[in-house]
């Protein structure tokens, strides 16, 4: 009966053991946890986007426990990097960290954090890193998966498409506020008073506003940026450019839903090129010299058959399956 009571006796003390030993285990990590988090909030109320190096990327980003997501974009911003799109990607994502630090939903649910490559090279070689920027999200339980990386060849890196990539893999709907930027205002005013100035100078010589000329070079240039979409950069913000799958540099957007800023004035410029050519076979046909004539139909028609086939090339490229084409494809 001793030994009955004896091995129950130990039976409970083994429980009471692991169930202490279990407490212990829990109150350190709730404790761990606790100061992640405050490490965390007091580093985010000096900047909005946390910059992480090797030791605090394993620290606060890779070792558990964790119970808040994190956005970290690898970054290589050196000039010696030379990564073109990084600093205009690195001015995307601030703006979302912004909005969502200084809107009425911020929570310790979510951080925004970077790592330079010349800050964190371990980093890079811990996540198998070889480009930048790259955008990626770590979850509050488990490991990344392939959506928790951010498709920039496809959707760009503006910062509502941050923002609404964030809301997919979060369910945190950002609200995006872009800074005031006052350069247009300011321009359009400068060229008002310009224009307002140089009036009241020729003001008892105005026979210039009669020249058809001048108005259709006026209208030209409105048409040629409202085709290039000038008016949807306004609207979307799209990047400058962004990378290509390849690791480069493409400056043609690859899908009919967006575009680049630089593709704008490529647009723009093949465009010009087209209608200089089609103003060169009318003014050709007018030329009382039929030599003179004759070079500038064969220029109009050089330029016209040229860049058409190069505007029709960029459609192609971006209209997947068009099948029509003239000197390229």
């Amino acid at each position: 009966m001793r030994s009955f009571a004896t091995l129950g006796l130990l039976l409970i003390l083994c429980v009471v053991h692991v169930h202490d030993s279990d407490a212990q285990t829990r109150t350190k990590s709730s404790s761990a946890l606790s100061e992640k988090v405050q490490q965390l909030m007091d580093m985010n109320a000096k900047k909005a986007v946390i910059r992480l190096n090797g030791n605090t990327f394993k620290e606060l980003v890779k070792n558990p426990p964790r119970n808040y997501s994190i956005v970290v974009m690898f970054t290589a911003m050196a000039p010696a990097r030379q990564c073109v799109i990084c600093r205009h990607a690195h001015d995307e994502f601030t703006i979302v960290a912004n909005s969502y630090r200084y809107s009425p939903i911020y929570s310790n649910r979510l951080f925004f954090a970077m790592v330079d490559f010349d800050e964190g090279s371990s980093v890079f070689q811990m996540m198998r890193l070889n480009t930048a920027p790259v955008f990626m999200h770590f979850p509050a339980k488990g490991k990344p998966k392939g959506p928790d990386t951010m498709d920039i060849q496809r959707v760009g890196f503006s910062a509502e498409v941050i923002g609404k990539w964030i809301q997919e893999r979060t369910e945190i709907q950002i609200r995006v506020f872009r800074p005031p930027n006052y350069s247009g205002t300011v321009a359009v005013v400068m060229l008002a008073a310009l224009v307002g100035g140089f009036l009241y100078i020729r003001r008892n010589n105005l026979d210039f506003l009669a020249n058809k000329q001048m108005w259709g070079i006026i209208s030209l240039l409105f048409c040629f940026a409202m085709v290039s979409g000038q008016m949807w950069n306004h609207i979307r913000s799209p990047p400058f450019i962004h990378k290509s799958q390849g690791g480069g540099v493409s400056y043609i957007h690859g899908s009919s839903q967006g575009q680049l800023v630089i593709e704008t004035y490529i647009v723009m410029f093949l465009n010009a090129m087209i209608v200089a050519g089609m103003i060169l076979l009318t003014e050709a046909g007018n030329s009382t010299d039929a030599r003179k004539g004759r070079i500038m139909a064969i220029a109009g028609l050089f330029l016209v058959a040229f860049f058409f086939s190069l505007i029709l090339s960029v459609f192609r490229s971006k209209a997947q399956g068009y099948p029509y084409s003239f000197l390229f494809k």
